[in-house]
């Protein structure tokens, strides 16, 4: 089992689920007050309802915003947690058991936005303008020195 986990919650059917297929869940939805703690801690996540990252560990660990006190289990296989930020508690089905071998004592809670596959891709190509420019002139030098050819599209 990892030691942070990392799902992407987002609504449907006006509640809060998650899909993870490496542990078999589709569409596992918070109840029972775990998704009015979910509502309070994505409020400034724009919109969150279409996903958002969850990481969480039974271990803090740096950039954790919420903590998660286990306060009981109960007939249905499940475990109440109670968090000192939000003063809320909320339950935790028996899929917790897919993530950890036990109810932890504690579970520490990140949630952040989705980067988006161009939001990646512009940062990257950001953070990269100094390759790029030396890829573009080396191409330009080759260029002069005769070394390349004109591209058939045909040929392609």
């Amino acid at each position: 089992m990892n030691a942070i986990n990392v799902i992407a919650p987002y609504k449907h059917l006006g509640m809060w689920v998650f899909d993870d297929p490496q542990v078999g869940l589709v569409q596992e939805p918070f109840v029972a007050g775990a998704d009015t703690m979910i509502d309070r801690v994505v409020e400034n996540i724009p919109n969150a309802e279409k996903g958002f990252l969850m990481i969480f560990s039974a271990t803090p660990f740096p950039g954790h915003q919420v903590k998660l006190e286990w306060r009981r289990a109960d007939d249905f296989g499940g475990n109440w947690y109670y968090s000192p930020q939000l003063e809320m508690e909320g339950w935790l089905c028996p899929a917790l058991f897919k993530y950890f071998s036990e109810a932890p004592r504690a579970i520490y809670v990140q949630v952040k936005a989705k980067g988006t596959a161009k939001d990646a891709f512009d940062q990257a190509i950001a953070n990269s303008s100094d390759k790029l420019k030396r890829l573009a002139e080396e191409a330009l030098e080759e260029h002069r020195a005769g070394k390349t050819q004109e591209l058939d599209p045909k040929k392609l």
